[in-house]
């Protein structure tokens, strides 16, 4: 079974969702990462993708204490992301209770920094972070495209040792029109072995089966649930 990821994206300790990556299109909701987290839990759900947009900008961890207070309050397997640049940065990250580093842009610009990190934590521990435009790989928040094709990043990555990867179809992300299901089924035609997670664009219940149907192992799903279009119990029959 498809495994469901709730999405938290914070800024300035609080819940955000942004659109197509822009900053300018920024949403903040009432609840805060920590309640958010526990209803997510309530729920039966057994993991959470977070995401740092401060440590994005700023180009280090910058929500490192809401990371340790819902690490420490739930029993989620959290994955975290959002400038992760230095070994400082990622040993920090692990240090505050996160069991997988979220990691695309280290990836792209210096490889011998994530051989290293793949070396020392093991692909068990790091998510790769593909976000794609158009087939390309995108980097920086989204800020800056790489000639990159993504099938191909993720194929040297696999033999390198990762075993999972999320992939985001940027255009689709935010917008509540659909997951970028030919770009995922593309994907998984061409690596069958990867454990493949969908991120962006999911609107309702159906997606999350036509994205089962396209091979993904897991689906991220951010805007959806926080804009009440897919109900948080509604998830509850996917829990582990």
């Amino acid at each position: 079974m498809i495994e469901i990821i709730p999405a938290i994206d914070i800024i300035g300790g609080r819940c955000v969702r942004l659109t197509e990556g822009d900053f300018k299109s920024m949403k903040i909701y009432d609840a805060s990462p920590l309640d958010m987290a526990k209803r997510f839990e309530d729920a039966g759900l057994n993991r959470l993708h977070i995401v740092d947009l401060d440590g994005a900008k700023v180009g280090h961890p910058a929500n490192l204490t809401v990371l340790e207070l819902i690490a420490s309050s739930t029993e989620f397997t959290v994955d975290f992301g959002g400038g992760i640049k230095t070994d400082d940065d990622i040993k920090a990250v692990f240090e505050a209770g996160a069991a997988m580093a979220s990691i695309g842009s280290v990836a792209a610009r210096s490889p011998e920094t994530f051989r290293h990190w793949l070396a020392e934590y093991g692909g068990e521990r790091i998510l790769l972070g593909a976000d794609a435009r158009g087939g390309k790989v995108a980097i920086d928040g989204w800020q800056t495209e790489t000639e990159h094709d993504v099938i191909s990043f993720l194929r040297g990555w696999m033999d390198e040792g990762i075993t999972q990867a999320f992939v985001t179809d940027i255009g689709k992300d935010g917008g509540l029109a659909g997951p970028g299901l030919e770009l995922y089924e593309k994907i998984t035609a061409e690596l069958p072995e990867l454990k493949l997670i969908a991120s962006g664009g999911v609107a309702e219940v159906g997606d999350i089966a036509r994205l089962e149907v396209a091979g993904c192992s897991g689906v991220i799903i951010g805007k959806a649930i926080y804009e009440g279009r897919i109900p948080i119990e509604e998830l509850a029959k996917y829990a582990g």
